[in-house]
């Protein structure tokens, strides 16, 4: 047999002989520990669950395929849950507050909310001596969660509605201004009309030119200066009318490109506006209340099985440890005593 175990056999069989102490501790912490649980004030604890469902407007395939970073982000409606405002709400309504206790310590022993991993459900928990309160506050708390959250949707739909139709708006007005310009400017001055005017006086330049020709071939000097005259006063007017033609056609194509953008983003935008007043209250996730839990009808502190339970077995421990030092002291007691002897032996026989 190994020299550990034989060690451990003599102590093994103290602990055996003083087994009545292990049992004297136990039933007295056992004893105490129920004394202690019956005293206690028992609280019941009751449970609202909210279910957190995704944006009405997603893909309905998608709904399979949750990321775990999207049910991390879900952990914010904890925060509605447990808003202050919401909780000093609570208080008021269901007079909690009895005396001058923090309002944040009353409610860490008071709420609790809850995201479970990987689920999308959201757990209220209220605890309270009165079962029927810690109900009611439970199921108060799921409600004005739920109310939050459509506010707070609401909030930024409407927030979104309004950009939009300034945008819209905004779009609107400079295609009004762009298309008035542009018809301004074709009424003002009609291109086909000078177009047609630049036509025949080129007609005209034309025939004045080969008139003039045949003028200096017969040597009809008079006549050729007549239409001399003609072209020089005829080629100026085409000139200028030209000029304005380009003029006209340039400024006309400019603003007719700025009509037809104007027209896009006017167009783009109320589809836009459009879109979004279709999609109001189906951007955010939707919560809906799944379970406004019961009355608790036992109580969920104190747990009298568990303290009995934690006592048993702090006792065996307390009381065993208690068992080994007072032997470890005796046997270095013992053993002092021992070489205390020797020593004096050894005293004796040299005398």
């Amino acid at each position: 047999m190994p020299d550990s175990d034989r060690s451990l056999l003599p102590a093994l069989d103290r602990l055996r002989a003083r087994w009545r102490v292990v049992a004297i501790a136990c039933a007295v912490a056992v004893t105490l520990a129920l004394l202690v649980s019956l005293l206690l004030p028992k609280k019941y604890t009751a449970i609202a669950r909210i279910v957190i469902e995704p944006p009405a407007g997603n893909d309905p395939r998608s709904a399979t395929a949750v990321s775990p970073i999207y049910l991390e982000s879900l952990r914010s409606y904890e925060l509605f849950a447990t808003s202050d405002s919401l909780f000093l709400q609570a208080v008021q309504r269901f007079g909690l507050r009895q005396n001058s206790e923090p309002i944040d310590k009353l409610k860490k022993s008071v709420l609790k909310a809850e995201l479970p991993k990987n689920l999308k459900v959201l757990e209220i928990e209220s605890t309270l001596p009165d079962p029927n309160k810690a109900s009611e506050l439970a199921r108060y708390i799921a409600e004005e969660t739920v109310k939050l959250n459509r506010t707070v949707s609401g909030e930024a739909d409407q927030e979104l509605v309004t950009e939009s139709e300034k945008q819209a708006s905004e779009s609107r007005d400079r295609f009004q201004k762009a298309d008035a310009e542009w018809t301004h400017s074709v009424a003002e001055g009609p291109v086909e009309t000078l177009k047609a005017e630049v036509t025949a006086d080129e007609q005209l330049r034309a025939t004045l030119q080969r008139e003039l020709a045949e003028s200096v071939v017969i040597a009809d000097s008079d006549r050729a200066e007549g239409y001399r005259r003609q072209l020089e006063t005829l080629l100026p007017s085409i000139a200028a009318k030209r000029k304005l033609l380009a003029e006209r056609s340039a400024r006309l194509d400019r603003l007719d490109s700025e009509r037809k953008a104007a027209q896009s983003a006017f167009t783009l935008s109320e589809t836009r506006l459009q879109e979004v007043r279709s999609s109001r209250g189906y951007r955010g996730e939707r919560l809906r209340i799944i379970d406004p839990g019961i009355v608790p009808e036992r109580p969920s502190s104190p747990n009298i099985p568990l303290n009995l339970l934690i006592a048993l077995f702090a006792a065996i421990a307390i009381s065993v440890l208690y068992l080994v030092l007072e032997m470890s002291y005796t046997e270095q007691r013992a053993e002092s005593n021992r070489r205390s002897i020797r020593v004096a032996s050894r005293h004796e026989g040299g005398v």
